[in-house]
């Protein structure tokens, strides 16, 4: 019985020291955007990673934007195809980049209604965001922590409006 006991303690213990593979992560992040994070790996290499909160409001609260401003914090939602690799051979940190959609809801000031009672429109935009970061994993397996960069390239309305996409943040890896 001691064994079979001391056996499951084990295959316990390497499940959760490889925490960070085959499974979940919720997480927070704080920059551009800024929101909740969720994570899902699916092997030793792959992520799908989605994100959803606010955008605009640390690096382009005020922008120009098409023939008007943004002057506003809006919605986002981005979800990312994600390839992870060691860093030094260590699986407590990792290196990561990927690619996928942008979706972004602004309030758009465009310059010919500045007289109008309502001077705004909502926009609604699309395009696709390329990211790249560096994640360490707490030393017990569970928390880990990024840092991560990159860019959104607008398709509609306003096609190749960029934005920078930085932030960082905490995960807690299921």
């Amino acid at each position: 019985m001691k064994k079979i006991v001391f056996t499951f303690l084990c295959f316990l213990t390497v499940s959760l020291a490889q925490a960070q593979y085959d499974n979940w992560a919720v997480g927070f992040k704080l920059g551009e955007p800024t929101g909740i994070n969720i994570r899902k790996y699916f092997n030793n290499v792959n992520a799908i990673d989605v994100s959803f909160g606010t955008y605009g409001g640390i690096l382009s609260n005020y922008r120009e934007y098409r023939q008007g401003v943004y002057r506003n914090v809006g919605v986002t939602f981005q979800a990312h195809y994600l390839w992870h690799h060691a860093l030094f051979n260590s699986e407590k940190a990792q290196i990561y980049y990927g690619f996928g959609p942008q979706i972004n809801s602004r309030r758009y000031y465009p310059d010919n209604q500045q007289n109008q009672p309502v001077n705004y429109q909502s926009n609604i935009s699309l395009g696709g965001s390329g990211l790249g970061g560096f994640e360490y994993f707490l030393p017990d397996g569970r928390m880990s922590i990024f840092l991560e960069g990159g860019l959104y390239v607008e398709l509609l309305p306003g096609p190749f409006f960029t934005s920078p996409n930085v932030s960082g943040g905490i995960r807690l890896n299921l």
